[in-house]
């Protein structure tokens, strides 16, 4: 549609309906105003006797599954209405151009797509990459430009890449491929582009949840085959919120502590004679913690428990979800964290236990949400966010106590958005 066309659509109400669906109702105002901005910005650089469409892709949050992926486990992955938005139409040039806010436009000529080293760990990498996989799999590509912007919060361990990522596969999947290519299959080239072009070996479990949305099972007993189930419960309707909390904590000088979470399961499993500890018999390793206490250490044997019972809590959290069991599901949040902090003990660093920000902020979820929400380390742990479930009559009360430790901008109120990369209009 013609540009003057796409603006008219947000400033009517005629996409209130798709747009209650990713955002809450109070925020649709404003995300119309923020759809408007990326539409002039797209005006300004590339003109505006443009065919243009509006697109987004949600962050995601992981809600079980906390260290299990690596040694392929269980995740529970939910996509959230942060989100990054994109207004594209295409040319005729085989080239991508895409300016995103805040950032220098990326330009990538299409005739090369193969790895170019000098662009790891830049965007224009990420469009390389996905574009290079679309083609390997036999799909359409074509030259398009693109103005895009985020609010999904860099270092908050909801995924700003993997919405980039997915945002740009859905581009790619409307504006070349008339939408047939899968939300699955946009996962797994996303994750392509970060593994190859990006230079990050990341799994699959944060593109999947934004491309997908809503809440995802997702299966990595077979890495290179997982098995992922969407997960069907309207969030909406248990009245509760949300929320990630900024801990505000320094994640610097922290990949030696990651690292060993995954080395200590993996050497528990490697004395038993297995590479991961999902190949492990549980009743093996039951019978034979004595020996590994000896070989291996107390720690990762307490990080095995750790895996083997958030394993199988995932499959327990997606089943009280399709029983619409809100209670029970919170109830095995709750015991998410505690097997985190005590068991796998990736909440603070040994190295430096005056600094224990993550700790002070599930301290303070107890004393508010005791009996009533639920609370748990979020992501890789030792610094950065937590992630609570918050009862919609508390959350007054939970925003105030905690900005008033962290900070006027730490606490982020979010939805469970049900559907993932989509085009909006």
């Amino acid at each position: 549609m013609k540009m003057s066309i796409l603006k008219k659509k947000f400033e009517s109400d005629e996409l209130n309906g798709i747009l209650e669906k990713i955002y809450k109702s109070e925020d649709i105002e404003n995300q119309k105003k923020r759809y408007i901005r990326v539409a002039e910005a797209f005006e300004e650089l590339f003109g505006a006797d443009r065919e243009v469409n509006a697109f987004s892709a949600p962050g995601r949050t992981e809600v079980g599954g906390n260290h299990t992926d690596h040694n392929h486990g269980c995740v529970l992955a939910a996509g959230v209405d942060l989100d990054a938005i994109a207004v594209a139409g295409k040319n005729d040039e085989n080239i991508v151009r895409v300016k995103s806010e805040g950032f220098e436009m990326d330009v990538v000529d299409l005739s090369e797509l193969e790895v170019m080293p000098n662009e790891r760990n830049q965007s224009a990498s990420l469009i390389r990459g996905v574009c290079a996989e679309f083609k390997n799999r036999g799909y359409n590509i074509g030259g398009f430009d693109a103005a895009t912007a985020s609010d999904v919060i860099s270092g908050s361990g909801l995924s700003s890449s993997a919405a980039f990522e997915v945002l740009l596969g859905t581009m790619l999947n409307h504006l070349y491929n008339d939408g047939k290519v899968s939300a699955v299959e946009i996962a797994q080239i996303a994750q392509f582009a970060e593994n190859r072009y990006f230079g990050k070996p990341c799994g699959l479990m944060d593109q999947m949840a934004c491309s997908v949305g809503g809440f995802v099972a997702i299966d990595f007993n077979d890495p290179s085959k997982p098995i992922i189930n969407k997960v069907d419960f309207e969030f909406s309707s248990c009245n509760h919120a949300l929320c990630i909390v900024d801990t505000g904590a320094d994640h610097s000088d922290l990949t030696d502590e990651y690292a060993a979470v995954r080395g200590e399961m993996e050497l528990v499993a490697s004395k038993l004679g297995k590479k991961v500890l999902r190949e492990v018999d549980r009743e093996e390793f039951e019978k034979n913690i004595s020996i590994l206490r000896d070989s291996a250490g107390d720690r990762a044997v307490l990080r095995a428990m750790h895996f083997f019972n958030e394993n199988d809590r995932v499959a327990k959290q997606a089943d009280a979800l399709k029983k619409g069991d809100f209670e029970a599901f919170k109830s095995l949040v709750i015991e998410s964290g505690f097997s985190s902090y005590m068991y796998n003990q990736n909440v603070y660093t040994c190295k430096n236990p005056s600094s224990q920000a993550v700790s002070v902020a599930l301290a303070l979820c107890n004393d508010i949400l005791k009996g009533k929400g639920a609370w748990r380390v979020h992501g890789g742990g030792f610094a950065g966010t937590i992630q609570a479930f918050v009862p919609l009559e508390l959350l007054d009360e939970f925003k105030k106590k905690i900005c008033a430790v962290f900070g006027e901008k730490s606490c982020y109120v979010l939805n469970i958005r049900p559907i993932g990369g989509a085009m909006i209009a």
